[in-house]
């Protein structure tokens, strides 16, 4: 009777898959190959195997890699801790794709991980090992601008400075990447920070729309009109709703900016710091330009709003004061921080403004970098990010957002060994960071999504009340859990 029962269970699963094959369109001899495989399958390898032949089928060798695979594609994430080689990789080129790969995916319950620019430092996050299938969505690199230059289409897979470039051949501009070679598709679902954000609010408080590919393989559009409590939850809420398949980003009315880089003696660190904070106090009422201090300053404020940091005399001014536009900042920054090899990590907190509070984290995190640096050779920055009432305004003026809004440390190093080591002083750091600011009373209870560490919970700093609501849109248009059980990692509503 035992014998019989597995015999029956195979032929029945052998009969589904079948089914499910035709229903993708896979050819009636690959479908009589795959129920027979399926039916004999012993194990999830096996399963992960089939899996991937059958996206192959159905998508074609040159949209799905197998093995062995193209380590030009394996290789592509920023940070080498998180280099894994999956099973196999899908490479869709448009909605329809990410949709057949979701639904083999769904019916055959094995691991995946979706890929955009690959930019975090987390492993897991945009990678996944043997066990599962890797989404890369390098193919998705349309871009479309309307026709009245308000909105621009871009796909996931672009980086922020394709995007910055075809957009100024349009002389137009929109919030998104600061860097260049930062992913369009992670960067908005976290929020996204720009150099302008405290005029015109975050990257996601600037899309106009979202194409979303949901757990079940449907397309949906997600906008202020149509599904509106995801078109809420995209906006800095993770990967936790759907799979974005297409960004129409609004433009804003900037297209020529005022810009200068300089750089200043490490043993000045304490004076820019003295004046970031004089500056910031006043910038609310300036021209709202963002700020962002690394151990090589790059700021891109106004010319009122710099006057505190005139009065320091720098090492170099290596670009003077100039009109300028943001592709030229962009190639400056690509210059000034390029994709630099080894092993990244960084981490972040939030805290009101606060002179000496700025110094004392500052000595601290000095002391712990030195030693560390003597030690790994590991070498670390600290920056500090102003997110200042307009940008929350914005938020609020563009239909809110997710998250519940304010510096982080960062760092690269080469051997693995050193990996405690490193992360240590970021650890460290912001926990100290964290100390202080609530001793003093200039705490504030939020974790920006795309500074976190793996080891942060961002989702639960955003408060009970939008994590509610989170968890019931991810409910709504996900109630099968798909993207909380077989999405590899991430900063997901099941660890909140």
């Amino acid at each position: 009777m035992k014998l019989l029962s597995v015999l029956i269970g195979a032929s029945a699963a052998g009969a589904l898959a079948a089914s499910f094959a035709q229903g993708l369109g896979l050819s009636s001899a690959d479908t009589r190959t795959l129920a027979a495989q399926y039916a004999k399958a012993g194990d999830s390898v096996a399963i992960l195997n089939i899996a991937c032949l059958t996206a192959r089928g159905v998508l074609g060798t040159e949209s799905v890699d197998t093995l062995p695979l193209n380590q030009t594609i394996v290789d592509v994430n920023w940070s080498e801790s998180c280099v894994t080689e999956p099973h196999c990789i899908i490479q869709p080129e448009e909605a329809r794709d990410i949709s057949t790969a979701v639904k083999v995916i769904n019916f055959f319950q094995v691991k995946f991980a979706v890929r955009s620019g690959g930019h975090s430092p987390n492993p897991g996050w945009s990678s996944v090992g043997s066990q599962g299938i890797l989404l890369d969505f390098s193919r998705l690199n349309s871009f479309s601008p309307s026709a009245d230059r308000q909105v621009a289409s871009v796909g996931p897979g672009l980086r922020w400075g394709e995007v910055t470039k075809a957009l100024d051949a349009e002389k137009a501009v929109v919030v998104g990447g600061r860097l260049p070679t930062v992913g369009v598709g992670g960067l908005i679902l976290g929020g996204g920070y720009h150099h302008i954000s405290n005029r015109f609010g975050l990257a996601a408080d600037n899309v106009n729309n979202f194409e979303v590919v949901l757990a079940n393989g449907a397309i949906v559009n997600a906008n202020a009109k149509q599904n509106n409590g995801l078109f809420w939850a995209l906006k800095g809420g993770g990967p936790n709703y759907g799979i974005v398949s297409r960004y129409d980003l609004n433009t804003v009315p900037v297209y020529e900016i005022w810009g200068q880089v300089m750089i200043y003696a490490p043993d000045q660190a304490g004076a820019v710091l003295d004046a970031f904070t004089k500056w910031d106090a006043f910038t609310e009422w300036q021209l709202n330009g963002a700020s962002d201090i690394k151990s090589t300053v790059a700021i891109d404020i106004s010319l009122t709003a710099f006057a505190p940091f005139y009065n320091l005399e720098p090492l170099a001014t290596p670009v003077p004061a100039v009109s300028t536009m943001f592709v030229v900042i962009d190639q400056l920054l690509g210059s000034a921080f390029p994709v630099a090899c080894g092993r990244h990590y960084y981490r972040g907190c939030s805290t009101r403004i606060d002179a000496n509070l700025t110094r004392d984290v500052y000595d601290y995190w000095l002391e712990k970098a030195q030693a560390a640096h003597q030690a790994t050779g590991v070498n670390q920055t600290l920056a500090l990010q102003h997110m200042g009432e307009t940008l929350t305004q914005k938020g609020i003026e563009n239909g809110g957002n997710a998250l519940n809004i304010r510096p982080g440390p960062q760092q690269y190093w080469e051997n693995k060994a050193d990996d405690e080591v490193a992360r240590s002083v970021s650890i460290e750091t912001t926990k100290y960071w964290q100390k202080l600011a609530k001793e003093r009373g200039l705490d504030v209870s939020f974790t920006y999504m795309n500074d976190a560490s793996r080891d942060q919970n961002p989702l639960a700093s955003y408060g009970a009340t939008n994590v509610k609501k989170l968890k019931a849109t991810a409910n709504k248009y996900d109630p099968k859990q798909m993207l909380q059980k077989l999405q590899h990692n991430g900063f997901l509503l099941s660890k909140v």
